[in-house]
């Protein structure tokens, strides 16, 4: 019947099994996001390979519409797509190719899981006994490369504190708990730690068709204030997330929507609105406020100032940093330069 999905039963939420899959902390979302596709081929009643493709396709969209950051998961999607449409037809019948398509995607997915460790030794040549290490946020790969060269280098690390979530604080955790000296840095402190660095090592959420990089915002800033100081600037990415984007500047990004950092509309609110905005108010007395100045400025210590929800969800997750400014690309394909990475997406989608 028109209008009828006969390819994806109803019964069957393609975003609770993505969920559920990265219940397990090594599953990256790109894993999650192929191995939730093949649980749809698993419970697809499609009977062509147009119906199939189809399914995965709605499959896929319904992940990004229920994703804040769907980049690294679109990599999955794109590369299982891509894998189930190039994949040789040599089975006797359809339901045996299904068949032959799922056990396909979970046993890349395992075999996945061993590449953190192949980039983890190929990084290693390049980390020198008594360096000194600058890293972002927290990142499975970069873990996996710290921990792996502490077996045999001394090595210290600053990370920085990544807000808004904070995620360096976790990095910083994990690496004291190992051994490794570890310091964490303000995100406004890049600059001034710069020169104490060897190289940087960051992770990734996507590096795309440039060669250039997506990552936790403030890596693009990293990457400049590195570039500035003649520091190397290395990216380490698994191969399934080497995606087939072109963006040009941060603008570009799917996660960018016309409300980051806005400014909000002042023109025709009232006064109270408009101070509320400010995070002033003038109608509220003056005295409770002095009062906790006199009180700061008597003890010498300031009242921790953050930022409310509204003023967080206003910025970005992730940032672009352009191709130039990367040094390397370690992967588990090897080690690439960022025109390597472009080189190596146009054959592995070309089939």
């Amino acid at each position: 019947m028109p209008g009828t999905d006969l390819t994806a039963p109803e019964e069957f939420d393609i975003h609770a099994a993505y969920l559920h899959i990265l219940e397990d902390t090594e599953i990256s979302p790109p894993l999650a996001a192929i191995l939730a596709l093949s649980e749809l081929v698993v419970n697809s009643k499609a009977g062509t390979m147009f119906e199939l493709v189809q399914a995965l396709n709605d499959g896929a969209e319904q992940l990004k519409q229920q994703t804040t950051n769907s980049i690294s998961l679109n990599a999955g999607c794109e590369l299982f797509i891509a894998f189930v449409t190039l994949f040789p037809h040599e089975s006797d019948s359809f339901s045996g190719l299904k068949t032959e398509l799922i056990n396909q995607g979970r046993k890349y997915a395992a075999e996945a899981l061993s590449y953190r460790e192949r980039i983890a030794r190929l990084t290693l040549g390049f980390i020198k006994d008594d360096s000194v290490i600058l890293t972002h946020s927290y990142s499975r790969v970069v873990m996996r490369a710290l921990l792996h060269a502490h077996k045999t280098k001394r090595i210290s690390v600053y990370v920085t504190e990544a807000r808004p979530r904070g995620l360096g604080l976790k990095t910083h955790a994990a690496l004291t708990a190992a051994g490794i000296p570890c310091t964490v840095v303000l995100d406004s402190a890049v600059a001034y730690v710069m020169d104490q660095v060897d190289f940087i090592l960051v992770g990734s959420e996507a590096v795309v068709e440039s060669g250039g990089l997506i990552n936790a915002v403030g890596s693009n800033q990293m990457a400049i204030i590195a570039k500035a100081a003649h520091k190397p600037f290395y990216a380490l990415a698994e191969s399934y997330k080497f995606h087939r984007l072109f963006p040009l500047s941060q603008y570009d990004l799917p996660t960018h929507t016309p409300t980051i950092l806005s400014f909000p509309p002042l023109l025709g609110q009232s006064v109270a609105a408009r101070d509320t905005l400010s995070g002033v108010s003038i109608g509220a007395p003056a005295a409770p406020e002095q009062e906790t100045l006199s009180l700061e400025k008597a003890s010498g210590v300031s009242a921790q100032r953050t930022m409310t929800s509204e003023q967080i969800a206003q910025n970005p997750d992730v940032d672009y940093t352009r191709p130039d400014l990367i040094s390397l690309v370690f992967s588990d394909v090897g080690i690439l330069t960022p025109e390597g990475v472009s080189q190596y997406l146009v054959g592995m989608f070309a089939g």
